[in-house]
Order: C-alpha cells, then sequence, then structure tokens
C-alpha cells in the first residue's frame, strides 16, 4: 500500500491539474490544501488518517472562504465599452412595436454607442412609429419608455 504522503501528493496533482483545465478556481484550494497535507506528513510523518483529514478540510475551506471574500466577483455599473451617461436619455423612432411581452427596435438618427437601430424592451406597449427614451441599458438590450406620455382624455 502506498504511503500517505504520496496519496496526498498525488491527489493535490491531479487536482491542480483538473484546475488548469477547468480555470475555475475553485479546484484550485482544494489542490494545495492536499499538497499542504503531504508536506505536514513529511514534517509529521505519524500523523493519523482523522489528523490529515482535518487538516485538509479546514486548508480547503479556509483559503476557498479567504478567496472568494477577497476576490468576490462584482457586477459593474456599466458594461465594458458603453457609455451608459451618453445614452440614457437618447430619443429614437420606434420600428418594430415593443410591449411587455415582445422585444421591439428603436433607430437613431445618430448613431449610439456605434449602432443606428437597436433591440429594445419595455414595460409599456410602445407602437411603430412612436418616439422612445432610453432609460437604462440591460446587456445587449436598451430599455425604453415612450418619449411623449399619450394624455388620458
Amino acid at each position: 500500500m502506498p504511503q500517505p504522503i504520496w496519496i496526498w501528493a498525488i491527489l493535490g496533482l491531479v487536482l491542480l491539474s483538473i484546475e488548469l483545465l477547468t480555470g475555475t478556481f475553485y479546484i484550485l484550494w482544494f489542490g494545495i490544501s492536499a499538497l499542504i497535507v503531504a508536506l505536514v506528513l513529511a514534517i509529521y510523518p505519524d500523523a493519523s488518517h482523522s489528523a490529515q483529514l482535518l487538516i485538509f478540510s479546514v486548508m480547503s475551506l479556509s483559503t476557498l472562504a479567504v478567496w472568494r471574500h477577497r476576490y468576490k466577483t462584482q457586477q459593474p455599473g456599466s458594461r465594458i465599452g458603453q457609455s451608459s451617461d451618453d445614452t440614457i436619455g437618447k430619443t429614437g423612432l420606434i420600428t418594430t412595436e415593443v410591449s411587455r411581452t415582445h422585444n421591439g427596435t428603436i433607430s437613431f438618427t445618430v448613431p449610439v454607442m456605434s449602432s443606428r437601430e437597436w433591440t429594445v424592451i419595455s414595460e409599456e406597449t410602445i407602437a411603430s412609429g412612436e418616439e422612445a427614451e432610453v432609460v437604462s441599458i440591460e446587456g445587449n438590450y436598451l430599455r425604453v419608455k415612450r418619449a411623449h406620455p399619450v394624455n388620458p382624455a
């Protein structure tokens, strides 16, 4: 039977290899933790199996927690390459009707973010030929509202 130090070292290297293939950064911490257990066994070769598992568990969870806390992904306020400050408030002509359940299209006389035509979404129904105002950018869509609200008679 192989010695536990080699089992932990091989497990660590296999986990690191899998991490290189996936690029998720989650498996990395388990691989490093397995290598740390192998290092502990090199210093203390008589460590019990329960101590080895405890070290692996504590190291895995603590390194993963530190990484997630320190490098937590954050949604940027605006998308890269999109100047939302210049786009919000622009008015264009609806070319395909938009409603709560159907996406539409809007056309601008001057290109907005390098394009004259965009797919739009809206909470209200805006017919083709009406003007609409951009209120936000949501991914690849512009959220619009009617530029000149219809006054109830």
